[in-house]
């Protein structure tokens, strides 16, 4: 293949399904802006290279051993993937720059979390930009730790979890982001060496648009002091693109989906990463089928604590419901929320989840589980008003069925149909000619050719 002198990128995305979408997909919109791509990954959960003809795929060995990729700890993983990448990630590029001497790559993009990226960029001149795939509102928390920590909100205190946190607008102490770990001084100290590392880079793209996120890009411009380039909604450049699922979706939804009235099916995922107990899934079953809603439900594989899928449904359940409702391992989730048949997504507020039900107009029951989850929640219910938070994230079926019955059937549901319809028109809107994401791709892909002059490969 013909390559272009300053059309070369390098992408690198951390491994992890939230994170490797928007990878993919801001790869193919830059392939569409005539860059060609390259993506160096790790063995661990890597893309299939299969879907993606138009780009070369490099993978390296990560170290992990298998009781570390498997670990729910996810602050340990990075943790273990930002110290055993470095080494490996770093031959592999110099391999690749040692190769492309006459048409050198003019940048780096890598994941935000994978902070080490700067200091290698760095050894080899090359500039690195940061794809952050979560949204400018979160970061802008991210961003606030020091002070937070300064403030004695941490570790936070089962008596002040209704407390506002009056340094940051709409949230109160239990909406703060945390994460389950052994070790939580090195989740702070992880957060930390990303903002410091994202700071030193030549730019950061985000998966979100100035009319949902524009008070957080504006703080993040000043506090940054690096070029910022919302360019999202990713996913809604290109829908004939191939899934960078790491799990198989089960089509059967679809088919299902067909055979239910408009608007009527509450969509139930909790993403890749979520687990629930026995008492918590029996909770939310039973929710449900009590709720006499046509209901869509995503339950991965040992994802419930002591099961491996569904044997610890009742008996009969299933069969009870009278084709009401349709579990699945995994669903095609843009698929999905673009259905006409689904009117409510009850969902774990996953970035990527959260942007697809806004791109869609569709409603949300939000049940938050860690990390920038929370502040995502609170946006949706509190700021956007596209959804509702379920009370103290309390998993109890009547409160689930009068949750789904509020949102399906009452005013309230209405009136947040109504603001989510007028913000599916916002994204996308700005993706249209003249529109703050069209304009702020054109921005980029300006920017990354100005890189050109500052990149050059390493002498041998």
């Amino acid at each position: 293949m013909e390559q272009k002198q300053g059309r070369r990128l390098v992408l690198f995305p951390l491994p992890l399904q939230g994170h490797i979408n928007p990878m993919l997909e801001l790869a193919n919109i830059l392939h569409s802006r005539g860059f060609y791509i390259t993506v160096i990954h790790t063995n661990f959960n890597s893309p299939n290279p299969s879907n993606y003809p138009n780009f070369t795929f490099h993978s390296f060995p990560d170290g992990l051993s298998q009781t570390e990729a498997s670990t729910n700890d996810i602050p340990s993983l990075l943790l273990h993937l930002n110290t055993k990448c470095v080494q490996p990630f770093k031959e592999c590029l110099a391999t690749l720059i040692s190769v492309a001497s006459e048409e050198p790559y003019t940048c780096l993009i890598s994941d935000g979390l994978f902070h080490f990226t700067q200091a290698v960029a760095d050894s080899f001149k090359l500039p690195r930009v940061v794809l952050r795939t979560a949204g400018a509102s979160s970061f802008a928390v991210f961003t606030a730790f020091p002070l937070l920590l300064e403030k004695d909100y941490f570790p936070i205190q089962d008596s002040r979890l209704e407390e506002a946190v009056i340094e940051l607008p709409f949230l109160k102490v239990k909406d703060l982001p945390t994460m389950s770990t052994r070790n939580p001084e090195k989740f702070f100290e992880l957060l930390t060496t990303m903002i410091s590392a994202t700071k030193a880079s030549s730019g950061i793209i985000w998966n979100t648009f100035e009319d949902l996120e524009q008070p957080a890009l504006d703080l993040l411009k000043k506090q940054l002091c690096v070029p910022l380039f919302s360019i999202g909604p990713f996913h809604k450049y290109n829908s004939a693109i191939s899934s960078g699922s790491l799990l198989t979706e089960d089509k059967s939804s679809i088919s299902w989906l067909d055979t239910q009235p408009p608007k009527s099916v509450v969509y139930v995922s909790f993403g890749s990463i979520a687990a629930t107990s026995e008492a918590e899934f029996l909770e939310i079953a039973w929710g449900l089928a009590n709720s006499e809603q046509p209901f869509l439900w995503v339950v991965r594989p040992w994802s419930v604590s002591g099961a491996e899928w569904l044997e610890l449904l009742p008996k009969g359940f299933i069969e009870n419901l009278g084709g009401r409702g349709h579990i699945v391992k995994w669903a095609p989730q843009k698929e999905v929320l673009a259905h006409v048949s689904v009117g409510a997504f009850w969902t774990h507020n996953g970035w990527n989840s959260t942007l697809e039900s806004i791109c869609e107009g569709v409603p949300m029951i939000c049940m938050p589980c860690f990390s920038d989850q929370k502040v995502n929640a609170v946006y949706v219910s509190r700021v956007w008003k596209v959804g509702f938070q379920l009370e103290n994230g309390k998993l109890e079926r009547g409160e689930i069925e009068q949750n789904i019955r509020k949102l399906m059937k009452a005013k309230e549901g209405e009136e947040i149909r109504c603001r989510a319809s007028k913000l599916k028109e916002k994204s996308l809107s700005c993706l249209k000619q003249g529109g703050s994401s069209y304009q702020s791709l054109d921005s980029l892909v300006s920017h990354i050719l100005s890189l050109e002059s500052f990149s050059f490969p390493a002498k041998s």
